[in-house]
């Protein structure tokens, strides 16, 4: 069963940067195959930009209020730290 979140309003954008190749992007691209749609499902008026680069270390953009921005890096962590991570930002 897939797992969603409901972002709060406070968070207005999330841009996902990964590579299509990269061992480091896997978990990434195994979050966006798996989580993206029941996500976007949830919070179907929310941006989710996902930009795929080649040879990039994957990381999450949050964008809040007043244009606060957030930024982690992804690299090499499993889908569900994915999960984990975009879930606290989202909070």
């Amino acid at each position: 069963m897939a797992r969603t979140i409901r972002f709060s309003s406070c968070l207005k954008e999330l841009r996902i940067h990964l590579c299509q190749k990269s061992p480091s992007s896997k978990g990434v691209r195994e979050f966006i195959e798996k989580s993206y749609v029941p996500i976007k499902k949830e919070n179907p008026k929310f941006p989710i930009l996902i930009r795929e680069c080649s040879g990039i270390e994957p990381i999450v953009w949050a964008r809040y209020d007043y244009g606060e921005e957030k930024c982690v890096p992804l690299s090499f962590l499993e889908q569900d730290c994915v999960y984990d991570t975009i879930k606290n930002l989202s909070s």
